[in-house]
């Protein structure tokens, strides 16, 4: 699947771009990937493909001869921008990296396991709350404390009544505690999915008319 294929495609009447969860996603790993290339000075952006892809779309150029630089502080400004992410949200990413990727030999597997973190937090999230991703976008405030209510019991409750919930549960744990996020990084994490994800069927269907 390409990378970016609707990113800033769309604008509201006043001119603001939407993006939906691909885009985000894509975003997210844009930053990582960025500041895995400045801490361990990647020079070969064949290594970094979701760098590559934003800096060819965005004609980003290299700052100081240092790949990753300018795609970092550019990647980080859109999410900011347009998904509102905080300032801890990134400060968490750049101690992952910097405690889990010492040499070029740990970025495949870090960016594995992040991969399955978020893979199996998002399959979790959606079974957990369920009828909740149902509610109307306008009530943002109440779909914010489910959200942060899920991911704490997430992180905190000892048994679930499936076992699947309980494996997942259980690996997502152990994610969490490898990679070095917090219960607030993982509920902005979700959260923004949720609410681009409940803007998606809508756009869906202002393309088909």
């Amino acid at each position: 699947m390409s990378l970016f294929t609707n990113l800033f495609k769309k604008k509201s009447n006043d001119g603001k771009a939407v993006g939906n969860v691909e885009d985000f996603v894509s975003l997210t790993r844009v930053y990582f990937q960025s500041v895995i290339a400045v801490n361990l000075g990647i020079t070969n952006i064949r290594f970094l493909p979701d760098v590559a892809n934003f800096k060819r779309l965005f004609k980003v150029p290299t700052q100081g001869g240092k790949l990753g630089l300018a795609e970092k502080s550019a990647s980080r400004k859109m999410l900011i921008q347009d998904y509102g992410l905080s300032e801890t949200f990134f400060k968490e990413i750049d101690a992952s990296v910097k405690k889990n990727c010492r040499t070029q030999n740990d970025v495949q597997a870090y960016l594995f396991m992040y991969q399955g973190f978020s893979s199996d937090l998002m399959m979790l999230m959606g079974n957990l709350m369920q009828w909740k991703f149902r509610m109307p976008s306008i009530f943002k405030k109440a779909l914010r404390g489910m959200t942060e209510k899920t991911v704490h019991d997430v992180c905190t409750k000892a048994v679930w009544k499936k076992d699947d919930v309980h494996k997942t549960a259980m690996a997502v744990r152990q994610y969490k505690e490898r990679l070095g996020y917090s219960e607030q990084w993982m509920s902005e994490y979700v959260y923004n999915i949720i609410m681009l994800a409940k803007k998606e069927p809508k756009q869906k269907d202002e393309n088909q008319k």
